[in-house]
């Protein structure tokens, strides 16, 4: 935690590494280069306490030490309204987080026990017609196809930047 005070976990699935490239490269073109402060990400939960850290870390290599990683697949693009993500369906990866959101059921915060939508975001805070244009564009080239799910990782949230926390991974056979 580098000598600084706890802040708010944030959850990530990890994608391969291809798959990163390929999201990375979307928000690269389309998001506004003064918000573009991260990689692309899947959100699992978007803030858990600090005092979370070591039974989340557990938690998360339970659920990940010598499990094969869970089945995923890109569903397809959707508007944000000032902006686009793409959809990612993994009934593994949602029963992963079922279980986690069980167990820190009282920690969590309204965002992150209503339902989950997995995506990525590509862009973000534009104008509407920009995403307008980019949604068609995405939609006309769309072809489904898996994804691979490396693992999964937690961050320190800090306001900008995340800081790593932890990764754990999946079995890759």
């Amino acid at each position: 935690m580098s000598g600084q005070p706890p802040a708010p976990i944030i959850v990530t699935a990890v994608f391969g590494r291809s798959d990163q490239a390929w999201f990375d490269d979307l928000r690269q073109r389309h998001f506004p280069p003064e918000r573009n402060v991260l990689a692309a990400h899947l959100t699992m939960f978007h803030h858990l306490p600090p005092s979370a850290a070591d039974e989340l870390k557990w938690r998360l290599a339970e659920e990940t030490r010598g499990v094969p990683a869970p089945a995923a697949a890109l569903a397809g693009p959707f508007s944000l309204g000032r902006g686009v993500a793409y959809r990612i369906d993994s009934a593994g990866l949602e029963a992963v987080r079922a279980r986690i959101a069980e167990a820190f059921a009282g920690l969590l915060t309204p965002q992150d026990q209503a339902g989950w939508r997995p995506h990525v975001t590509v862009q973000n805070k534009v104008e509407p017609a920009t995403a307008k244009v980019l949604l068609a564009d995405l939609k006309a080239a769309f072809r489904p196809r898996p994804l691979i799910i490396d693992g999964l990782a937690t961050w320190w949230y800090r306001g900008g930047p995340w800081e790593p926390l932890s990764q754990h991974r999946f079995r890759r056979d």
